[in-house]
């Protein structure tokens, strides 16, 4: 048996037996984001700056999906007469490498690629768009709501809130 053969079947035997416990220990991690599995609804509010506010009613089906490994958040807001004008979706998951969770948001043709930040019952997760720094963060309420707030900084002007939802789990 040649040199190449053996060390790649060492390779494969040490990446089979590390699977299981890199696996657990994703699982493990994301754990702590069960609390938010479920539909969730309720109003929304998002800041146009001096034009006004749009207030949405708010939904966001959050599922466990490859057996607790990735967590699926998929997101609609709909005006007044029940259109849809608002759709994201995000996938969260932990690298055990990094030791960081991770979230990839999508919205209109766009994504955010971000560390998440878990914190008992809530997250929080920022990034930067143009001279922009976006901060979102969310935790759940005294009485189990999902309050998140999104807010934007340019330069030295104080942090502006765009988007507050408070949503309350539906099943």
């Amino acid at each position: 048996m040649g040199i190449l053969v053996i060390l790649s079947l060492f390779a494969a035997s040490a990446l089979v037996q590390e699977t299981p416990s890199t696996a657990h220990a994703q699982h493990m991690a994301m754990t702590k984001l069960s609390f938010l599995e479920g539909n969730w609804s309720g109003p929304a509010t998002v800041s146009h700056g001096p034009g006004g506010a749009l207030h949405l009613t708010q939904a966001e089906r959050v599922q466990s999906r490859l057996d607790g490994l990735i967590l699926t958040i998929e997101g609609a807001g709909a005006d007044d007469s029940g259109k849809i004008v608002f759709r994201a979706f995000a996938t969260v998951s932990y690298d055990d490498d990094a030791h960081q969770y991770r979230i990839r948001a999508y919205n209109n043709g766009h994504y955010v690629d971000s560390q998440l930040s878990v914190e008992a019952n809530g997250f929080s997760w920022s990034y930067s768009a143009g001279p922009a720094r976006v901060v979102n963060t969310m935790h759940l309420s005294s009485t189990g709501a999902w309050e998140e707030k999104t807010e934007s900084t340019a330069g030295q002007n104080p942090a502006m809130t765009v988007v507050e939802m408070k949503l309350k789990k539906r099943q």
